[in-house]
């Protein structure tokens, strides 16, 4: 495929993300939820986070944003059939409001979360250093870098509307190359695209992207890459410092302090590239090694 098309996939990719992100309101509390048909916007744990924070957002006063959100993946999405989301308004103070909401399909939940929501005030002000990195414009994309190895980029890399722009290795070289294997994962990444202006749909794609590669770190720290590993988010947590525009770079320094017992814990700092803080994750996933193939053979093998 060209890289005319290449381009013209992502721009309908980021359209088809922003409309599965654009809940119908079919109750006071209750929204629904569409899965993208194709491409690489599957049902994943950051589709349906971002999904169940717009609920939750569209029930909050528009003074208050989002400062933090908890949730826990029940079951895995089903993106053959809608996503019911039913919100509880836990408390709405003179200054936070908290709500709960539930991910419905086939009358089971399939994924929580709780968001809690600031009206903004000032207060004590500080931050630790973002780490020092070359900045985005002096690396290459994973696109590049898969395209440069093996001739090729899988669809899910090729189309996807995060651009993402990683300082070290990949899993694929520390699989290969066990001196490359390390605890830290810095990537920028932005959206490939403009975004409108309202910080819910920023807060929104930023946990989309979270998901994306908090993970991987753990893999990287053991030399796998996906293939013959089964792997899925447990549970998420995010904090919302500052501003921020998703569609402009953002360094996610990502790490993983542990893992043990089939599960793996990350957590990042998301900075601006004008060194601000705005956001902190932690994610624990399940991490099952299920065989030894690495994931450079089957992308050489064929179509991925």
């Amino acid at each position: 495929m060209s890289d005319g098309a290449d381009e013209s996939r992502r721009e309908q990719s980021l359209a088809d993300l922003l409309a599965v992100l654009d809940l119908e309101r079919i109750e006071v509390n209750i929204f629904r939820g569409s899965s993208p048909q194709e491409g690489p916007q599957r049902v994943f744990g950051g589709l349906v986070a971002g999904q169940a924070l717009v609920a939750a957002g569209r029930t909050a006063p528009e003074d208050r944003y989002v400062h933090s959100l908890h949730a826990y993946f029940i079951r895995p999405g089903d993106p053959s059939v809608p996503i019911v989301y039913e919100v509880d308004r836990v408390r709405d103070g003179r200054s936070f409001t908290t709500r709960r909401v539930v991910a419905v399909q086939h009358g089971k939940p399939i994924f929580t979360l709780s968001a809690s929501f600031h009206k903004e005030e000032p207060g004590l002000d500080h931050r630790i250093p973002m780490p020092d990195v070359p900045p985005p414009e002096e690396l290459p994309s994973t696109r590049e870098r898969l395209r440069a190895e093996f001739g090729r980029v899988p669809g899910f890399v090729r189309w996807h509307p995060i651009e993402l722009r990683p300082v070290g290795p990949l899993s694929y070289e520390a699989e290969r190359d066990p001196r490359l294997r390390t605890p830290v994962n810095p990537v920028w990444l932005k959206v490939d695209g403009r975004l409108p202006d309202d910080r819910l749909t920023q807060v929104c794609l930023m946990t989309y992207a979270s998901d994306l590669t908090l993970l991987d770190t753990v893999l990287l720290r053991h030399g796998r890459s996906f293939a013959g590993i089964s792997m899925a988010s447990l549970d998420h947590a995010m904090w919302f410092h500052r501003p921020f525009r998703a569609d402009e770079w953002l360094l996610y320094a990502q790490e993983t302090p542990t893992a043990q017992g089939a599960r793996g814990l990350a957590r990042g700092l998301v900075y601006t590239r004008d060194g601000q803080l705005v956001c902190s994750v932690v994610q624990e996933g399940l991490i099952r090694v299920v065989d030894a193939e690495g994931w450079s053979d089957a992308l050489r093998a064929g179509p991925v």
